[in-house]
């Protein structure tokens, strides 16, 4: 993702106005440079959390694995940032730190399998948005580099148990390659789980499938698009032929980038909704020889058989969504974690959609809606943590509890998928984090002035 930088350029104007020409940068090089100094202002002042230094033992507490049965009043021991045990008898080693939970509970970290995070911070700031380049095909664009480890949003969201999330770039056909990122650290790459977890795609809506409060027409047609993916595909392939064959053939860095692709060995994200849309992408997919995990999937119950057949998973473009046609059920997009389930589909929940990063924080609430409208409730969790990690390749790792595992999880008062649950502590790789954030700190600024106020 590229950051261009403006040159203020001085045309040759005789003397006179010249001088007025140098008179008015006088006045706006102060104006730039406040503008500039004013990105800065974003960085958040959070420190990210030191290594662990010795193990941690939480006692008596109520641990939920997510991949076995609660257990109560239970103690997780954690050292050099993995999870060594876990269970009601756990030998706890001298030296290690004893924090008595008092029958708070213990989750794995909640993960977003879909966000802008650390790529965007005010969506209506231009300066402020780094997710897209220009052009419509760049595999072999990277957002975790990207990622801005200051962004003040990343505190708020982790505030609220999301610990992990997929950046990912959007705009074009094919964005780029997406990243998993743990919600610490000093730099994008003490921030990466998975520096490069999926490639993605948008596919092309056609006239019939789309949304009916769409207003612009697509700028290309659906067959011209589709004609241009099978041909990046054809060139990736024969540029692979051509290097294999010469190995002094000229290098290609967005060609290289589909290579993985095309060996099967990276996931290719499509973004795509409608029945129609997600048949051809499935095709497209099956004629390519690509590993597909499909992203949106609100039609997807509608092809749950294709979906299976093909082993396609599916990552809820957010259950906070509006019918797509007129004539749906008012709780179709509440419904679809449900439906997909029911299904036999495999499927996670993201917070994707208005707002972008801002609302990543509201993740759990997603899952809590599907477990209203009829997702069972182990189903819900399961969906924002294990799944997720499954779904993107890193379920070896985080996604759940289990020794072995990193030490990413959260300490709460209650069900994280209810609003009165409060996040009292949250460990990633065993190092604690600080759970403040701007929304803390703004709440005690006015709480201490309506104080001082008075009644």
């Amino acid at each position: 993702m590229t950051h261009n930088t403006p040159l203020l350029l001085l045309p040759s104007f005789p003397s006179v106005q010249k001088s007025a020409c140098l008179s008015t940068l006088r006045l706006l090089l102060p104006l730039c440079f406040g503008l500039i100094g004013s990105t800065t202002a974003f960085a958040n002042p959070e420190v990210p959390g030191k290594p662990q230094e010795k193990p941690i033992a939480l006692v008596n507490a109520v641990i939920h694995p997510v991949i076995g049965d609660v257990i109560d009043r239970g103690t997780i021991l954690f050292d050099k940032g993995k999870i060594v045990a876990l269970g009601k008898e756990v030998a706890i080693p001298d030296g290690a730190e004893k924090i008595d939970l008092d029958g708070k509970h213990v989750y794995p970290s909640l993960f977003d399998a879909w966000t802008d995070l650390g790529l965007i911070e005010i969506n209506s700031v231009r300066a402020t948005v780094d997710v897209q380049e220009i052009g419509q095909i760049n595999p072999n664009v990277k957002a975790i580099v990207a990622v801005n480890p200051d962004s003040e949003i990343i505190p708020v969201t982790r505030s609220n148990g999301v610990l992990l999330a997929l950046a990912a770039p959007h705009g074009g056909l094919i964005a780029g390659k997406s990243a998993v990122i743990q919600l610490d650290g000093w730099t994008w790459e003490e921030m990466a789980v998975l520096p490069e977890a999926a490639m993605h795609l948008e596919w092309p809506r056609t006239a019939r499938g789309r949304n009916f409060d769409d207003e612009e027409e697509p700028a290309m047609k659906h067959d011209d698009v589709v004609t241009k993916l099978r041909q990046t595909f054809a060139d990736a392939r024969a540029y692979a032929t051509s290097r294999k064959a010469d190995p002094n053939y000229p290098l290609d860095v967005r060609w290289e980038a589909l290579q993985p692709v095309l060996a099967g060995t990276l996931p290719v994200v499509i973004h795509a909704d409608e029945l129609i849309a997600i048949q051809a992408a499935v095709a497209f997919a099956d004629q390519e020889k690509v590993k597909v995990i499909l992203h949106g999937g609100y039609d997807a119950p509608r092809c749950a058989s294709l979906l299976k057949k093909h082993n396609i998973p599916v990552v809820v473009a957010g259950v906070y969504r509006v019918p797509r046609r007129r004539g749906d059920d008012y709780d179709a997009p509440y419904s679809l974690p449900a439906r997909l389930h029911e299904a036999g589909i495999k499927f996670c929940i993201s917070s994707a959609g208005r707002f972008g990063a801002s609302n990543v924080r509201n993740l759990p609430y997603h899952a809590a809606t599907a477990a209203a409208y009829g997702l069972p409730a182990d189903e819900a969790l399961r969906s924002i943590t294990l799944s997720p990690a499954e779904i993107l390749g890193v379920a070896d790792r985080v996604g759940s509890l289990a020794a072995g595992k990193d030490a990413t999880l959260i300490v709460t008062t209650g069900d994280p998928l209810e609003t009165p649950t409060q996040v009292t502590a949250a460990y990633i790789q065993g190092r604690q984090v600080d759970l403040t954030d701007r929304h803390k700190r703004l709440w005690k600024k006015y709480e201490e002035k309506y104080k001082r106020q008075g009644p």
